[in-house]
């Protein structure tokens, strides 16, 4: 399974593009570039959607890699993140199914 920062880095290298040159065009600081795909910093959420945009890589499949992201540090030392992972997706069913009939 890639990891976000394993995308990032991949998608500029195959472009052959050096940090200097995405910094520029996407007017993020080139070492939280660096930082992003070492893996020590997380984008932002618009920032992390300015780097889809640019790298044309899928918007969405990289906004769930980076939402899961924030789950597991959240919940990676609860010993019941199953639990509250099952009962996270029935409140957002619920929440959706509610919406939908307004």
């Amino acid at each position: 399974m890639s990891n976000l920062s394993e995308i990032l880095k991949t998608a500029r290298e195959e472009k052959k593009l050096i940090l200097r040159k995405v910094a520029s065009e996407l007017d993020i600081d080139q070492s939280l570039i660096s930082k992003f795909e070492k893996g020590e910093r997380k984008p932002t959420k618009e920032q992390l959607i300015k780097l889809a945009a640019f790298y044309n890589l899928p918007k969405q499949d990289l906004l769930i890699d980076w939402f899961s992201d924030k789950i597991i540090y959240e919940l990676k030392d609860v010993d019941y993140a199953n639990d509250i992972l099952i009962v996270a997706e029935e409140k957002i069913k619920y929440q959706k199914a509610n919406q939908d009939a307004v």
